[in-house]
């Protein structure tokens, strides 16, 4: 049974519509990427899957028991979070908050939530670190760290690797396939690296004027690959 099943999908905002008649569905443990051109309406549909905006025609239906209380977000970082004054452990402990309730404190599961997800990471030595101080690799570290906190079954990404150099980038991805793999975490990532995309997912999005959805070996026989390379900035 699918874990989200997007039918007859209308996306937009304030009125405009950038995406229409969009239907594909994400199991558990697949590893879904998004690609397309810039303004195709990738960010929109992350969106829209997060529940923080309604289609403007279709439906998201969520099954397998998922709940969105389920689905860990990695959005991307603004200046003004780079330079966000708390420790890596607060930031990462504040991914629990979902989990909290009307507790107005963290329990010790979910403490230990926070250091199991900064091990993972590889991130634990820095737990008492300013998040500030840190590399823009450091700090993606610890940005899904707080997701992997948030997450119980799905994580989305939403180009977990810009402006990260090729030796932290190919580290972050091997990082997330390590969660789709061994955790058996679904992914659903928005990416402008065609290449790497292809490389690691289990199944292709690519949205535009022509949509294609399905498994990784169809998309490379498809000829989608060049325009998406075309397109993406």
């Amino acid at each position: 049974m699918a874990q989200i099943s997007c039918q007859n999908l209308t996306l937009g905002y304030n009125g405009r519509v950038v995406l229409e008649n969009l239907n594909f569905s994400v199991n558990s443990g697949d590893y879904l990427c998004i690609v397309g051109e810039n303004g195709s309406g990738k960010s929109t549909l992350m969106r829209t899957l997060l529940n923080l905006q309604p289609p403007l025609g279709g439906s998201v239906r969520l099954g397998d028991g998922l709940s969105f209380k389920d689905i860990g977000y990695l959005p991307q970082q603004t200046l003004v979070q780079r330079d966000f004054p708390a420790s890596v452990r607060e930031i990462v402990l504040s991914g629990c908050q979902s989990r909290c309730g009307l507790r107005p404190f963290y329990n010790q599961a979910e403490k230990a939530l926070a250091e199991q997800a900064m091990e993972k990471m590889q991130i634990g030595h820095l737990a008492r670190r300013c998040y500030r101080e840190l590399s823009g690799g450091q700090q993606q570290r610890v940005l899904l760290a707080r997701a992997l906190c948030a997450a119980r079954r799905v994580l989305l990404l939403d180009e977990p690797v810009s402006g990260l150099d090729p030796k932290v980038t190919a580290e972050m991805y091997a990082l997330i396939e390590d969660l789709n793999r061994r955790e058996g975490i679904t992914i659903i990532m928005i990416s402008h690296d065609v290449v790497a995309a292809v490389q690691y997912a289990s199944h292709i999005l690519h949205i535009g004027p022509k949509i294609f959805w399905g498994g990784k070996e169809a998309y490379l026989q498809s000829g989608m690959l060049n325009v998406a390379r075309g397109g993406a900035q």
